[in-house]
Order: structure tokens, then C-alpha cells, then sequence
């Protein structure tokens, strides 16, 4: 290997250094920025949100055959 087949060879290593290094400081800034912002909590399930506090509810249960009714309470 001549002086200039290093020389490049360098130059690529350096520039795959300097990009792996600024991409792994962007991706830890964003991953703690993240954890710093309060969690947004939802509660109630997207497909409940119209049905009503003591609202019953039909159940199909297979191994159950009581008649028992369900009732939906918020708190």
C-alpha cells in the first residue's frame, strides 16, 4: 500500500467515525428529550369511548352460561 491508498483510506474511517458519532449523539439527545416529556395516559380503550358510565354490555361467554349482566363503571 502506497502513502495515498492510506491517506484515502483514513479520510472514509474518519468520515464513517464522525457520522457514526453524530448520528449516535442525535438518537441519545431524542431518546432523552423523550423520557423527559410527561407520559400522555388514556384510560379508556378507543373503541369504548362511546359508551356510557352503567351501561350494560352484551357478553358472549363460551364457557359460562349464567345470565349475568355486565356493567361498565367509570371512576
Amino acid at each position: 500500500m502506497n502513502d495515498f491508498t492510506v491517506f484515502i483510506f483514513l479520510i472514509f474511517f474518519v468520515g464513517v467515525f464522525g457520522a457514526t458519532f453524530a448520528f449516535m449523539w442525535k438518537m441519545m439527545t431524542t431518546t432523552i428529550d423523550s423520557l423527559n416529556k410527561p407520559i400522555k395516559r388514556q384510560n379508556i380503550h378507543p373503541e369504548m369511548t362511546d359508551v356510557k358510565s352503567g351501561e350494560e354490555l352484551l357478553v358472549f361467554n363460551v364457557e359460562d352460561d349464567d345470565d349475568d349482566d355486565v356493567i361498565i363503571i367509570r371512576r
